[in-house]
This record gives C-alpha cells, sequence and structure tokens, in this order.
C-alpha cells in the first residue's frame, strides 16, 4: 500500500480494524483487515468463501489486485494485451468488449517485474553504487592532495626568485598570485564534479531504498508500473581530468622580467568517456601486449573442441563434438563432466552469475540449465534449433537460433524462459544474419552491444541493445592471411574490445568497440581456433579444435 495503515503503525500497538480497541489478532489476508479474536466470526458471518484469517505475523502474503474500473466488486487478475494491457477482471473477459482478446495473468507479468526489480538492486547496490563510491574517494584523495601539489609549484618558483634581484620581487608576488587563481579554479572544478557524483549517489540510495519498498509491499500496481533507472545510472558521467599546471623558468633579462621569469601553463580541464561494466566496478584501461604470452595449455581429450567459457574461480567448461561437457581447473585438472540428456553433442556452452552450467541442443532442441547435477529444461523450441548462448549483464539470455529448413537465422533474448525481444533484420527488412545453420557465437559488450561472429557472411554484426544495426567487420587485409575471414568464436574484454577467432588462417582479430581492427594475434603457434572467453583477469582461452586443446593467453599489459 502507498499510505501508511495506523493501525500498524511503529509507534503504536496493532489493534483490530473492526472494533478499534482490542488488540489484533488475526488478518485477513483476502479483505487485507486486522481483525481480533472476537472480531474474526462477524467477519467471516457474510459467507464469502474467499476470505483467508491467518495469524497477523503472516499477513499479506497474498497478492492485492486491482480493482476493475467496470465491475466495482471484482479483481482484475488479468491483462488485455489487445487493449493496451489494462488490467480486466473475469466478467471483463467475457464481455463482447475483449471478445477474441489475448490475455495474460497479472501474477506472470508481477513475478517477472519482481525479478527484474531484484537484478536492478542487485546490480544498483553491488556494482553502480560501488563505483561511484570510488570515483568520489578519488575525487576527494585528489582534492586532499591539492594543496600539496600547488605548494611543491610555489616552492619552485620561490628557489628561481632567490636568484633574481629584488626588483624582481613584485614579478614573483604577481606569479604566485596567478598560481592561487589557478588553484582555486583547479578546486572549483574538482567540487563541481564531486557535488555531482554525491547528488548521483544520494540519487542512487534513494532508489534503492524505494526498489527495497517495492520489494517488500505486495502492491500490484507499483510493482508493474514500475520503470527501471539503471540503465540511466550504468551511463557513468564524463570523468573529468585536470591537469595541474606548471612553471617553465627562463634566464634572467631586467627588460623582459615578467616574460622572461618563467611561464606557467593554463589550468587544463579535459573530460574522457567513463564506462562502467555492469558486472564489475570500473577498472583502469589496460594496453594490448605487443607479444602475447601462452600461459598454459589444457589437453582436453576432444578429437574436435568447440567451445569453452569460463567461471570466477578460474575454472573453465568445455565442450566437443561428443555428448560430454568437462570442467577443469585453472591447472588443466578434470574436475567434473556432465552428460547431454539427449547423448548428443551441444552445440554451445556459457554459465550463468550464479555458476550454473547451460547447454544448447540441437538434437532435442532445447536450451537446458544444470542447477546442483540436476539437468533441467529451460526453453524448448518449436520449428526452430539454438545455436550460440550468452548470459548478458541484467541476467537474461541471449540465443542465435535458425529455422529448421536451415533458411533463416535470428537471435532471440530471454528472461528465464520468457522470450523478450527478437533480432533478425535491419532498418530497410535485410536479415542481419546468414540464413543457414552454421555457428553464429554471441557475446555481449560492456557498452550493451551485442556481437555476433557471423562466419558463412564472413562478418562480424554488432547490434545495439535495441537490435539496430551498429556496424560490420568483414576482416583486415593482409599479406600474411591468405584465406577468406570467417570468424567463429567471439568475446570481449573490460575495455569493450571485441576478439573473434579466425580459424582458417589461424588467428585472432582484435577490433574495438566501433568495429576499427587493432591487430592480430598470431603467434601461440594457434591452429584453427574456435571458441574463446575472457576470465576476469582477462586472460583469453581459446579452443584449438582439431588438437583438442584449450590455451590460455595473456595478451594484455
Amino acid at each position: 500500500r502507498t499510505t501508511m495503515d495506523p493501525h500498524s503503525c511503529a509507534q503504536d500497538v496493532p489493534r483490530c480494524d473492526l472494533c478499534e480497541n482490542t488488540l489484533v489478532h488475526s488478518y485477513c489476508d483476502f479483505c487485507h483487515v486486522n481483525l481480533c479474536k472476537p472480531c474474526i466470526g462477524d467477519h467471516i458471518s457474510d459467507g464469502y468463501d474467499k476470505h483467508k484469517i491467518v495469524p497477523f505475523q503472516e499477513r499479506r502474503s497474498t497478492l492485492i489486485y486491482p480493482k476493475c474500473e467496470m465491475h466495482p466488486h471484482r479483481i482484475c487478475e488479468f491483462q488485455c494485451k489487445d487493449c493496451n494491457n489494462i488490467f480486466v477482471c473475469s466478467s471483463c473477459m467475457a464481455s463482447e468488449q475483449h471478445k477474441g482478446h489475448n490475455f495474460v495473468e497479472v501474477t506472470e507479468i508481477y513475478k517477472t517485474m519482481k525479478d527484474n526489480i531484484k537484478k536492478d538492486t542487485k546490480e544498483l547496490e553491488n556494482h553502480i553504487s560501488p563505483t561511484y563510491e570510488e570515483i568520489a574517494l578519488d575525487l576527494e584523495n585528489e582534492l586532499a592532495n591539492l594543496d600539496g601539489g600547488y605548494e611543491k609549484l610555489t616552492t619552485t618558483i620561490s628557489k628561481q626568485g632567490e636568484q633574481w634581484h629584488r626588483e624582481i620581487d613584485i614579478v614573483i608576488n604577481k606569479m604566485k598570485t596567478e598560481i592561487n587563481e589557478i588553484k582555486v579554479k583547479h578546486r572549483d572544478v574538482l567540487k563541481k564534479h564531486l557535488n555531482e557524483i554525491k547528488q548521483a549517489q544520494s540519487l542512487i540510495k534513494q532508489t534503492i531504498q524505494a526498489l527495497r519498498k517495492i520489494e517488500k509491499s505486495t502492491e500490484v500496481t507499483s510493482t508493474i508500473e514500475y520503470s527501471s533507472k539503471v540503465r540511466e545510472f550504468r551511463k557513468l558521467p564524463p570523468k573529468v581530468k585536470v591537469t595541474m599546471p606548471t612553471f617553465i623558468p627562463k634566464p634572467i633579462d631586467r627588460e623582459k622580467l615578467y616574460s622572461l621569469f618563467g611561464q606557467i601553463t593554463p589550468l587544463s580541464t579535459a573530460t574522457e568517456e567513463n564506462v562502467m561494466s555492469p558486472n564489475q566496478p570500473n577498472t583502469s584501461v589496460r594496453e594490448l601486449l605487443d607479444e602475447p604470452e601462452l600461459v598454459a595449455t589444457i589437453q582436453t581429450g576432444y578429437e574436435k573442441v568447440r567451445s569453452v567459457t569460463c567461471l570466477n574461480d578460474g575454472s573453465i567448461w568445455t565442450s566437443g563434438r561428443t555428448n560430454d561437457i568437462k570442467c577443469f581447473n585453472s591447472k588443466g585438472s578434470l574436475l567434473q563432466t556432465i552428460k547431454t540428456k539427449s547423448e548428443e553433442w551441444p552445440n554451445d556452452i556459457t554459465v550463468d552469475s550464479d555458476g550454473n552450467l547451460l547447454y544448447s541442443d540441437w538434437a532435442d532442441r532445447t536450451v537446458n540449465i544444470v542447477k546442483n547435477g540436476q539437468t533441467e529444461v529451460l526453453i524448448r523450441l518449436q520449428g526452430w534449433m539454438p545455436n550460440s548462448l550468452c548470459v548478458t549483464s541484467t541476467g537474461d539470455l541471449l540465443v542465435t537460433i535458425f529455422s529448421a529448413d536451415g533458411t533463416q537465422s535470428k537471435l532471440v533474448r530471454y528472461s528465464g524462459s520468457t522470450e523478450k525481444q527478437t533480432i533478425q533484420f535491419d532498418d530497410k527488412g535485410k536479415p542481419l544474419y546468414s540464413g543457414n545453420g552454421n555457428v553464429k557465437y554471441i557475446t555481449e559488450n560492456r557498452n550493451n552491444d551485442i556481437c555476433v561472429a557471423d562466419s558463412e557472411a564472413g562478418a562480424v554484426v554488432v547490434v545495439n541493445q535495441d537490435g539496430k544495426l551498429r556496424w560490420r567487420n568483414t576482416g583486415h587485409p593482409s599479406v600474411t592471411k591468405n584465406k577468406p575471414f570467417k570468424p567463429i568464436g567471439i568475446t570481449t574484454d573490460k575495455q569493450c574490445r571485441i576478439l573473434t577467432t579466425d580459424s582458417d588462417n589461424h588467428c585472432i582479430h582484435i577490433l574495438d568497440q566501433n568495429g576499427q581492427f587493432l591487430r592480430y594475434i598470431d603467434n601461440c603457434d594457434l591452429k584453427n581456433p574456435y571458441g574463446l572467453c575472457v576470465d576476469n583477469n582477462d586472460n583469453l582461452f581459446v579452443c584449438e579444435y582439431y588438437k583438442g586443446n584449450v590455451k590460455k593467453i595473456k595478451s594484455l599489459k
């Protein structure tokens, strides 16, 4: 409820809503009324069969549905999909106005929105808020060290001044004044940015409190009408980079005392894009190594190894052209083996935020999840076959799928088992992806772009989170790369760089988030690289298809 019940106020002992004097004992979870023992009989004496009397401590365990505007004595347990999702009761559904319409249960939408609220709360509390705290701490430290930095400048100027005659003291003092004025501007810039960050932190805190209130509430309307602000907060403010002025001394020339005494560079304030991973605190940019280093080679035992995915503890899941999916630790020791239900090899594997294994099975057209050693069907397709998988930063599941006749391919976003979004065509109605069943590995970049390696099309295809085409990359010409570009595996690092395997040319292409080619990884004796992934430290794991190995490569400084 949006208003506080005076009989349930923390400042007063709860009392019966009927007699208003006796201490409350029970609660009607249908009518939402406090009741004392003597009043229970009076409340249910109307013979209405939906009364639900529970102990007061267990109150409000049932949902509070909105009342129907057309039939005031009924509650709305459905929404009409054909009428802008308005609430309807059973009488409305049977009316001529809604004849032939499609309805969805309110409880289904309620549960989905509750899950989204929990995800938003988790991201705000665990990732976004700590990142803002880190930014604020850096600014506070910079402010704390500001005087020390400027004192060093002042000392440098004083030492230079000691070498000059007394007639230039006025010039020295004038320059010190300039330094102090610049320091004020410097402080103002940092304080302004710090205030903006703290205001954002306050808004985040208020949002978290509001979400907590909605989480605890059973009010359907406020939950369903909830609008997420996570995307707004995820877009961090530009990072302010203020460069300290410097003092450049010059030789003494009495005729040009001021200009020759030295030069104070102006206060330099620049902004740079501040990108935050949805799952990780903001980190400094790490540069690519000139020569990537081979750290380890894990022998999987597969004749043909296709996919690899990383867990937070440093272990990896792998799959090949057999029905077993294997988990290895960082030293290459086999930890666990899972058999597919269909006893056929899986198309792809991934893990969710809780570390549960997911795999797609072309044989029975399912996407499965393995929890505590038990395999459950998460998605079952009709007329389509699942291909590659990716769990997004918000916990959604992206699946590339292709039609049974091999003529169409598309990308589908799921929340649990519910389809949320389909991406298949560009703005001109042309297919975004080649229309066959060839493997189309998929990944989500840190800026929420969706990247697909379409080997048949010979292109990396990138759309934004709304499914709008951003760019295509069809490979980079090189005299050392002689065969056509056919990207297979694809992944991204914390700097939003995209890495994709070029199996026929035995290398990995590295692109920036806008599709610009950066470089190859073509050392480490790579042979037919296929699936790949990066761990939390941006170490790269690459499958060598025919060798059956997974190579761990360090590619960043």
